[in-house]
């Protein structure tokens, strides 16, 4: 059977995202599977299939900061919950594209999310932005100027659309040969799946 590869739909606005992007790329390489990243706006998802995001929940968001915790003590991952919170991540995901055009899709994606997640950067500003390509060796204005282009609006836009027909409804959503995993608790599950299609 062929290497398999895992989509990851991402939205840096989501602590979940951000906790499993911490452990995916390893995740994959521990199978010879291949991670796509493709950021998607989950604002958008929840319109469209009805969900709600956790902290607008009372119950869960008095529960959310204490199991982000958790997890990321699990991971052994830096975090701390950011000073602006929920965030607008449009811009960041539009540049994200653009380093994917650049061959850095993977690194400016885990950046982002740490910068926002671990640093206490406010991602939605484009000085924030620039910062992050920049500390990958990309030009940062040239980036935050693509984000301006249709080619770059419109892929954001249509790896949304596509991951809610595909039947996505929160994040992280990752799909692998056809099958939907959603969720960081989920990675077991999809590290399962990698470990049965290679016997």
């Amino acid at each position: 059977m062929s290497a398999a590869v895992i989509e990851f739909f991402w939205d840096p606005a989501s602590p979940y995202t951000y906790l499993a992007a911490t452990q995916i790329e390893s995740l994959a390489a521990r199978h010879g599977a291949t991670v796509v990243w493709r950021p998607f706006v989950l604002g958008k998802v929840f319109e469209a299939t009805g969900n709600r995001a956790p902290a607008t929940v009372a119950a869960k968001a008095k529960h959310l900061f204490q199991d982000v915790q958790r997890w990321a003590t699990l991971y052994a991952v830096p975090f701390r919950f950011p000073t602006i919170f929920p965030i607008n991540g449009i811009s960041a995901m539009r540049a994200a594209c653009a380093a994917d055009d650049a061959g850095h899709g993977s690194a400016f994606a885990q950046a982002i999310m740490k910068a926002y997640w671990a640093d206490g950067a406010d991602i939605a500003k484009p000085d924030a932005i620039a910062a992050v390509a920049a500390a990958l060796g990309l030009d940062g204005e040239a980036l935050l100027a693509r984000t301006a282009e249709a080619e770059i609006k419109d892929r954001l836009r249509t790896n949304t659309e596509e991951a809610v027909k595909r039947g996505a409804f929160g994040a992280p959503t990752m799909f692998v040969d056809g099958q939907m995993f959603w969720g960081n608790d989920r990675l077991v599950l999809l590290e399962n799946h990698l470990k049965a299609r290679s016997h």
